[in-house]
């Protein structure tokens, strides 16, 4: 393991034990601003998650952008591949997923033009610590090729970090939304 891995490993950890220590206290409400910024943006193609452990949950926002537009969730392909996305609407028939997470039983690809991103630490600057796979990277890097694609992180405000092991190949967050607050970078 290289020392920026080993870096990146040890702030995991720590993010890791933030977000189930905020997990644990969160009550109801946690989407409310995440559903206020997508309030903005309805109509436009966008991608959530479906929430796994600790993970923040985006559902009640994704919910509502369901209403007015379409709405996925990402479908892992393979390892070192972009993420693609499968339309989602609000009780649609779901399937287990790599890692855990549910996707539509039917997979119906197309492609968001805003992403919610689950995140493990973020920082005030956009930067974002993710669970070391890259697919978040490859995902933000091809679309942003194609076309503007705004990328939200949606994270608990225990989450922020001072400063985050970054790379070159890291894609910056737009927004962070938290249950506290929306953050822009800059």
């Amino acid at each position: 393991m290289s020392g920026l891995d080993e870096i990146k490993a040890t702030a995991r950890k720590a993010a890791f034990a933030r977000r189930k220590a905020a997990h644990a206290e969160a009550g109801p409400g946690t989407a409310a601003h995440l559903s206020e910024v997508l309030a903005g943006h309805r109509g436009v193609p966008l991608a959530g998650y479906m929430p796994i452990r600790t993970e923040i949950d985006p559902l009640p926002a994704m919910e509502e952008a369901a209403a007015h537009g379409p709405v996925g969730v990402p479908v892992i392909i393979g390892a070192g591949q972009p993420l693609k996305f499968s339309r989602w609407s609000p009780g649609c028939a779901l399937r287990a997923g790599p890692f855990g997470a549910q996707v539509p039983e039917h997979d119906d690809f197309f492609e968001p033009e805003i992403l919610i991103v689950p995140l493990v630490a973020f920082d005030r600057q956009g930067g974002r610590l993710g669970y070391g796979g890259g697919f978040y990277d490859r995902t933000l890097e091809l679309l942003r090729g194609k076309r503007p694609t705004l990328a939200i992180g949606f994270a608990y405000a225990a989450q922020e970090a001072e400063a985050l092991p970054l790379e070159e190949t890291d894609q910056p967050l737009d927004l962070i939304v938290t249950e506290r607050e929306v953050i822009e970078p800059g």
